[in-house]
């Protein structure tokens, strides 16, 4: 599983505005220039964090964006399974996959599920707010 540029560009921008909310929203302008990220590109991962309702936007004067929840309520898993699709490392672990014809003999099956109940545990135990936490100097470096 390779986590893409949506993905983790999405996370930076949760980040980045949960760093910096306030009562007022927040405009993509600003968040790209602090993330030194395209405007263009974050339009499009923003755009997919409003239709989960992760994220609400305003248009017109004054407009931009905030998150909808707290960011001790913004699941990285989920998150990424917005932007990524699927966490699953093999297709027949994704979700609404057709059955595998060859799940009752295969002998790497175990493997994948035990795989992906470890990324869903793990990306499922993050929040936004944890992210926000800096570690120690030099263990605060940007994915």
């Amino acid at each position: 599983m390779l986590i893409s540029t949506k993905g983790r560009y999405a996370l930076r921008i949760l980040v980045d505005m949960a760093e910096h909310q306030t009562e007022n929203y927040i405009t993509l302008q600003e968040v790209a220039q602090r993330q030194d990220i395209s405007e263009k590109y974050l339009e499009s991962i923003v755009r997919e964090l409003v239709k989960k309702g992760i994220v609400a936007g305003q248009r017109g004067k004054g407009g931009g964006y905030r998150l909808c929840a707290p960011p001790e309520k913004i699941n990285v898993g989920d998150v990424l399974r917005t932007t990524e699709g699927s966490l699953a490392p093999v297709a027949c672990l994704s979700e609404g996959a057709a059955p595998c014809s060859r799940a009752a003999q295969c002998r790497t099956l175990d493997f994948w599920r035990g795989l992906n109940e470890v990324i869903e545990r793990y990306t499922g135990g993050f929040t936004i707010a944890d992210m926000m936490r800096k570690g120690p100097d030099g263990d605060d470096y940007i994915i």
